[in-house]
C-alpha cells in the first residue's frame, strides 16, 4: 500500500516526556563525563542528542540536552525511564558541584510540526540548533514527511504555543518517521547507540572524553564489529516497542526487535526497528514470530555516515 506521510501540521502536549534539571557550576562538565555527547562545549544557540550507557555500552536512556542559563543544564527524556536514571546519574556526581532533580513538574513539553516548528524555529534551521523565545525554548529536531518539528518546553503555567491542535498519535508517528527513537523502558539496554543510528544522527561523539560504556561504543565504531542497524518499518499489524522481529532466512531465533512504533495515517504501523544487517539485505521479515505479520522496509531519512 502507498504509506507516503500524510500532511502534518500542528501542536501536541508531550505527556509522556519529562524533565531531569542539572544545575551547579560543574553541570555541563559533569554531564560531558556521562553522556556519549559533548556537553563541556554547549553553546546557548545549541541542543544535543546524547545517550545514557550501561559499561556494557547499552543504552539506558537518551536525552535531548540544552542549557536553560550559564549553570543549568536540562535534559528531557522518556518519562518511564526518568526516575531510573536519575538515580543513576546521581551515583556518579561524587564530588562535582552538580544538582540533579525531576524537574517535570516545572516545566510544559509541546511537539511542534509544520507551521507553527517554523514560525518559532526560523525556517530551515539545522536540528539540535535551539532558540529562546521569552521564557521557552525551542529545539529543532530532525523533520518528519518533509515537515519542520521542533520540541517547546516552557515553565509550567505559561501560555501555551501557538498552533492548531495535533493528535497525539500523530505526533507520535511524526517522531517514528523522523528515524529517531527514544529509549523507553521495553529497549532498556537493548542496543549501544550505532544499532540505533545515533552516530549518524548527531549523537554520539567519537572525539571527547571517556563515559560509560565508551570503550564499547568506540569498538563497535571503527574495529567493524556492528551487525545492527535501525530501519524504518511497516506492516498492516499494530506494532509496540520490544517486539522481536524474525527472518525467513533464520526462523528459530530473533533477528531484531521494534525499538518505537506507532499507527500510521493511511494504515497499520510504522516503526523504527534495529535489525542485523544481513537480514534487513535478505528480506522477508516477520513481527513477533516466524509465521507472524509481514513487515516491508521503508527508506531511511537521513543517509548514515560512513566518515565519523
Amino acid at each position: 500500500m502507498d504509506n507516503a506521510p500524510a500532511a502534518l501540521n500542528g501542536v501536541a502536549p508531550l505527556p509522556h516526556l519529562g524533565v531531569i534539571k542539572v544545575e551547579g557550576e560543574d553541570a555541563a562538565r559533569f554531564l560531558h563525563g556521562q553522556l556519549t555527547q559533548d556537553f563541556a562545549l554547549l553553546g546557548p544557540s545549541e541542543a544535543r542528542l546524547a545517550a545514557f550507557c550501561s559499561a556494557k555500552g547499552r543504552m539506558q536512556a537518551s536525552f535531548v540536552g540544552f542549557r536553560r542559563g550559564p549553570d543549568q543544564v536540562l535534559l528531557v527524556c522518556s518519562r518511564d525511564v526518568l526516575p531510573a536514571t536519575l538515580k543513576r546519574l546521581t551515583m556518579f556526581v561524587l564530588r562535582a558541584k552538580a544538582r540533579l532533580s525531576d524537574a517535570t513538574a516545572e516545566f510544559q513539553l509541546f511537539g511542534l510540526v509544520g507551521e507553527p516548528a517554523a514560525a518559532l524555529a526560523g525556517p530551515g534551521s539545522a536540528p539540535w540548533s535551539k532558540t529562546d523565545r521569552g521564557t521557552a525554548t525551542v529545539v529543532v529536531l530532525y523533520p518528519a514527511g518533509g515537515q519542520p518539528r521542533a520540541l517547546w518546553l516552557a515553565p509550567a503555567g505559561e501560555a501555551a504555543p501557538e498552533g492548531a491542535a495535533l493528535a497525539a498519535g500523530l505526533w507520535a508517528w511524526s517522531e517514528v518517521r523522523s528515524g529517531i527513537a527514544w529509549i523507553s523502558q521495553p529497549i532498556f539496554e537493548a542496543f549501544v547507540p550505532q544499532m540505533l543510528n545515533y552516530e549518524s544522527v548527531d549523537g554520539v561523539n567519537f572525539k571527547k572524553g571517556c563515559y560509560p560504556g565508551q570503550e564499547v561504543v568506540a569498538r563497535s565504531q571503527f574495529r567493524g564489529t556492528l551487525k545492527r542497524r535501525a530501519y524504518l518499518a511497516h506492516a498492516e499489524a499494530s506494532m509496540a516497542a520490544g517486539q522481536e522481529i524474525f527472518a525467513a532466512a533464520d526462523p528459530g531465533q530473533p533477528c531484531g526487535l521494534v525499538a518505537q512504533a506507532a499507527a500510521a495515517p493511511a494504515g497499520g504501523f510504522d516503526a523504527i526497528v534495529s535489525l542485523q544487517i544481513s537480514a534487513a539485505e535478505t528480506g522477508a521479515l516477520r513481527l513477533g514470530a516466524a509465521d507472524g505479520p509481514a513487515l516491508s522496509l521503508l527508506p531511511l531519512p537521513y543517509s548514515l555516515r560512513d566518515d565519523i
